[in-house]
């Protein structure tokens, strides 16, 4: 990820909401697209630290999961209030809302960014992501399987493009978005 692209051809101005469970590659593909376009990348952590001016992790740990959902769903209006071209990573849960499911749905370009259980837990491992989520204490492909079934179906819902990310680079991925953006435009 670290030269600029030029696009061939034009990418439309767009709001692309990365969403996907974790260990899906939402940051690392929201930087590599930014890197690619120029556009500004607003990652779920630094939204929610903008709204309620605490991290995520000391959100989790002094007010519980419920608070991060709340500061999440917050988080996910300031991305949509973000005026066009933007891309922002999405928190994993916000689907299981319907009110934010309909916030995505009209507030841009929803890219699931889909991965296999293995590749999640693999992904997420025994590092800090795994740390800042208690709820991966027990078997991590176990709690993931269980979120995944509850979450597949509303992540397909709201996605504007699934794109599968288990054997693609970041680099090949925004491609796939960009090259579907120009499609859609008629480019």
């Amino acid at each position: 990820m670290s030269v600029k692209a030029t696009p061939a051809r034009p990418v439309p101005a767009a709001r692309i909401l990365l969403i996907g469970m974790m260990g899906a590659g939402k940051s690392t593909v929201g930087r590599a697209m930014s890197a690619a376009t120029g556009w500004p990348y607003l990652d779920n952590d630094e939204l929610v630290r903008r709204a309620t001016g605490v991290p995520t992790r000391r959100i989790l740990h002094e007010r519980g999961v419920r608070a991060l959902r709340e500061a999440e769903a917050t988080a996910l209006r300031l991305a949509v209030e973000q005026p066009p071209p933007v891309i922002a990573g999405i928190a994993g849960g916000v689907v299981e809302s319907p009110d934010d499911r309909r916030v995505l749905r009209e507030g841009g370009f929803v890219v699931w960014l889909r991965a296999r259980i293995e590749t999640l837990a693999a992904r997420i491992g025994a590092g800090s992501a795994r740390a800042d989520r208690p709820w991966l204490e027990e078997d991590p492909k176990t709690v993931l399987r269980r979120l995944y079934a509850g979450r597949e179906p509303l992540y397909a819902e709201v996605a504007s493009l699934i794109v599968d990310v288990d054997d693609a680079t970041p680099e090949q991925t925004v491609t796939t978005i960009l090259d579907t953006l120009r499609a859609r435009a008629g480019g």
